[in-house]
């Protein structure tokens, strides 16, 4: 805990962190509000996982593309811009009456609005703090986003049953509003410039670490939205017990990220951390009762938020700095591609032969992404020793004063 206070202490990381924090809170609220809802309106969970799926990927499309833009535009007026046609693009979806169709095609566009809270954050940490509180920073980041499906889950549940869906939609865009000015508006955001990228759109995909980072993060996620969507086909929407369930794997990410994010990380870190997310999935699979669920998806939650530190340090570790916005987006791409990948095929099970081979679904991209942590590791830089810093580009940077 003193390397976390000592961060904390650190001018601007307090702000930074919790304003990106409360920005990207909707993440822990939209994908169970828009089930709720579109299951409530249309009576299919199918359909929900693809309007679900339809705003992750347009994020996903997207990302790459804003990140880059925001070396040539700036934070502050990209961000901004897409905050405001985000919130009113996915209000209008819970607000309106509209057909499957219009609502992927909504959504869609919904996720391309969606500004990359995540790609800027981590980009200013490593102008933020000195090079050896790199790792812990992100691993408190890690942890400290597991807030979001601590809380997000339970609120959204509570607001969906006692109040309605189409509210819970609105709660999660009054969260993306407040924290998205917030973010913008704090001087590390101004002050912390971007240049602008040597290589073309994608070239960093040619960088193992980035590739490797994506492709785990995608089946990693997937894992993750199926778990989701199983837990609130397993318990529906009448009852709090899905959101408890979920915030339960949360809080075991929580106390992982924070009980481990002071550890070096080595060539091998990766895989170790994700065994334990599978062992505790492939262990959840085994029964829908109520406290087994939330003990077994605890213990596999213990690995999730130190696997996450492990994919963002790699990547901040091997590229220049210029290049890390698109390589954080392109990684965040992954990720979303694999939240929509793991909603739809939950859904998928949840329809035709029930909600608790959604879980099962999950455990089998846990097994996944482990041995593609396995089968890589080579090429996973070793970070022992405190080297997590980007590496310089050739020309002056300007930096926080």
């Amino acid at each position: 805990m003193k390397t976390y206070l000592e961060l904390l202490r650190v001018r601007g990381v307090t702000r930074v962190l919790l304003s990106q924090l409360l920005a990207r809170f909707p993440h822990g609220m939209l994908s169970i509000a828009f089930l709720i809802h579109v299951e409530k309106v249309h009576h299919s969970y199918a359909a929900a996982g693809l309007v679900v799926a339809a705003i992750s990927l347009g994020e996903a499309i997207a990302g790459p593309i804003s990140s880059r833009l925001m070396a040539r535009w700036g934070m502050r007026p990209l961000l901004s811009v897409m905050t405001i046609v985000a919130v009113i693009t996915l209000s209008s979806m819970a607000i309106f009456p509209l057909s499957v169709p219009a609502l992927v095609v909504l959504g869609f566009i919904g996720g391309c609005s969606f500004p990359p809270i995540q790609p800027a954050v981590r980009t200013i940490y490593p102008k933020l703090v000195p090079n050896r509180l790199l790792t812990p920073l992100f691993s408190l980041d890690a942890s400290a986003q597991e807030i979001i499906w601590i809380v997000g889950p339970v609120l959204t549940t509570f607001v969906a049953l006692r109040v309605g869906s189409v509210e819970a939609v609105l709660a999660a865009m009054a969260f993306l509003a407040a924290g998205g000015l917030w973010f913008v508006t704090s001087p590390s955001v101004g002050q912390v410039r971007i240049p602008m990228s040597k290589r073309r759109l994608g070239g960093v995909l040619s960088r193992p670490p980035v590739i490797i980072s994506t492709l785990l993060g995608l089946t990693l996620v997937a894992c993750f939205a199926a778990v989701e969507a199983g837990i609130i086909g397993l318990f529906g929407e009448d009852g709090p017990e899905a959101g408890w369930i979920l915030a339960i794997y949360a809080l075991g990410s929580l106390v992982g990220g924070l009980a481990w994010g002071h550890r070096e990380i080595a060539p091998w870190s990766m895989t170790r951390r994700l065994l334990l997310v599978f062992a505790g999935l492939a262990a959840a699979s085994l029964s829908s009762d109520f406290w087994w669920l939330a003990v077994t998806l605890f213990i596999s939650g213990l690995g999730v938020a130190p696997a996450l530190t492990v994919l963002f340090a790699n990547v901040s570790a091997t590229m220049k700095f210029s290049e890390t916005a698109e390589s954080y987006a392109w990684i965040g791409s992954g990720q979303l591609i694999g939240a929509g990948l793991g909603s739809a095929v939950a859904g998928l099970c949840i329809d035709h032969f029930g909600a608790q081979t959604a879980i099962i679904a999950a455990t089998l991209f846990a097994l996944i992404t482990a041995i593609g942590a396995l089968g890589t590791f080579r090429w996973s830089p070793d970070l022992r020793g405190g080297h997590g810093a980007p590496l310089p580009d050739t020309g002056p940077v300007e930096t926080i004063s």
